[in-house]
């Protein structure tokens, strides 16, 4: 009579219980059995025998392979892909099972099959972007895509040595020379160069035009010291006085030492000042460009919303003035866009939130006036409007809170037939003055007036009295 055995491996398991191996897997990587307990990936006798094989069988659903699991986690990024951030592959999801994030269920390790419902789960995350930061690497193609620039100007990073390879992975591109050896970079090293390097202009970096001299050409590499920063070089990289740095020093015994420099100007490696002050949450990385929200409006009032990645929005002082906004959109978006604008008086912004400032909208006029390709591809989309037509977005989301007299009769322009005040209703609010100017109207559609052009406006004998036309 043969010996009983008392420890099982995974295979073993499988075959005791008659399950697939990937189903034991999963049982043990969701805590439906307990983990193992005789040693690495080993298990007892009673652990084994206490297990249920029909239980362990109904909870795999799939597998699912890498390739499926890479395109819902890039899903989860946003649809479309937001400018920095590169699609996620499939040996990414294997550096997220060896990151413990995901269950290995079977083929190779390196492109895994792991649980759907896992994956879900992981889509589902909010800190999935730092997640894919912090534990997958980047090829240079990738990286360039991070940063949000041409391949030709990340590999001058790479020569000025702001970034070194963290590892290298053979690639075999068959017909097209074989196998290579391809470097890999650290995602949060490439996303924290814009808060590490403040002197660049990231923004002019970002739309360089394809074949143009890459502006970091006559920047000098760094020093075979090593990259090294003053007290001020802290100071800007941190977004702090140099007083402020100064004091962290004195108060924190973990503050990195000098490397060079003099007692009165002292000089600290990059790399340890940065890692000091990301784990004192003095920076933070960057997991992907800023948003703006467009709800966008044409002339027979169907509205549409967009996206605007890495906006920038300048806003006029005097009323007579333009407002701009600009931002990377898809070329589907931006043809919609623009056929939305082309109507005579433009299209109507509904709602704008963007950083910086509260929810705006504009009655009319919405055009677009530049569409820029970068050298790295991205679309740039530039629109502009009179600025005396912007104002608050009402929290109804359906025009913008002004101060006026209601319609004497919808005019001929007036695109509201709904409302016999032609086009407008009493608010009980306003976001730029309160309660203290009134009456405070707020408008359906089309045009309107802002608070500061109504008190011009307002200075002539027969203003009040005079209707407004809604575009």
């Amino acid at each position: 009579m043969g010996k009983r055995r008392e420890v099982y491996d995974e295979y073993a398991v499988a075959g005791r219980l008659r399950v697939p191996v990937a189903a034991w897997r999963w049982a043990t990587g969701c805590g439906l059995v307990p983990p193992a307990d005789a040693g690495p990936r080993l298990w007892s006798r009673a652990v084994v025998e206490a297990a249920d094989p029909e239980a362990v069988r109904a909870a795999l659903r799939g597998p699912v392979g890498a390739g499926w699991a890479a395109d819902r986690l890039t899903e989860a990024l946003g649809v479309p892909l937001p400018i920095l951030r590169p699609r996620v592959t499939a040996s990414a999801v294997g550096r997220l099972v060896k990151a413990g994030l995901l269950v290995y269920l079977g083929g190779d390790v390196e492109f895994p099959d792991v649980h759907p419902d896992q994956v879900a789960a992981l889509a589902r995350r909010r800190d999935l972007p730092a997640l894919l930061d912090r534990h997958v690497p980047l090829g240079p193609d990738q990286a360039a895509v991070r940063l949000g620039v041409r391949r030709t100007d990340f590999d001058q990073v790479v020569r000025l040595g702001w970034l070194s390879p963290v590892g290298s992975v053979e690639v075999d591109y068959k017909h097209h020379g074989g196998v290579t050896t391809v470097p890999l970079y650290d995602a949060r090293d490439v996303a924290l160069l814009e808060v590490v390097r403040p002197s660049v202009d990231w923004r002019a970096l970002r739309t360089v035009a394809a074949g143009r001299r890459s502006p970091l050409a006559g920047l000098q590499p760094v020093a075979e010291g090593g990259d090294r920063v003053f007290l001020a070089g802290v100071a800007r990289i941190a977004r702090v006085g140099r007083a402020a740095v100064v004091n962290w020093r004195r108060r924190h015994d973990d503050f990195p030492a000098p490397t060079g420099g003099s007692d009165v100007h002292p000089q600290f490696d990059s790399h340890a000042v940065v890692a000091w002050l990301l784990a004192h949450d003095k920076i933070e990385v960057p997991t992907g460009p800023t948003v703006a929200s467009l709800v966008l409006a044409g002339p027979h009032g169907a509205t549409r919303r967009f996206r605007l990645d890495d906006p920038h929005l300048v806003l006029a002082d005097d009323p007579a003035g333009e407002d701009v906004l600009s931002g990377w959109s898809t070329d589907t978006d931006a043809d919609t866009v623009a056929e939305l604008a082309a109507s005579e008086f433009g299209a109507s912004l509904r709602r704008l939130t963007a950083p910086g400032t509260g929810p705006l909208a504009v009655l009319g006029e919405v055009r677009v006036i530049d569409r820029f390709r970068s050298g790295s591809g991205g679309l740039r989309l530039t629109l502009a409007w009179p600025a005396g037509l912007r104002g608050a977005a009402s929290g109804a989301s359906v025009g913008v809170e002004r101060h006026a007299v209601a319609y004497a009769g919808p005019g001929e322009t007036c695109a509201c037939k709904r409302h016999d005040c032609g086009g407008v209703v009493p608010a009980g609010w306003c976001q730029e003055h309160g309660t203290e100017a009134s009456p405070v109207m707020e408008w359906h559609t089309g045009g309107g007036i802002r608070c500061t052009e109504l008190a011009r406006r307002r200075t002539g004998a027969t203003t009040a009295a005079a209707p407004v036309s809604a575009r």
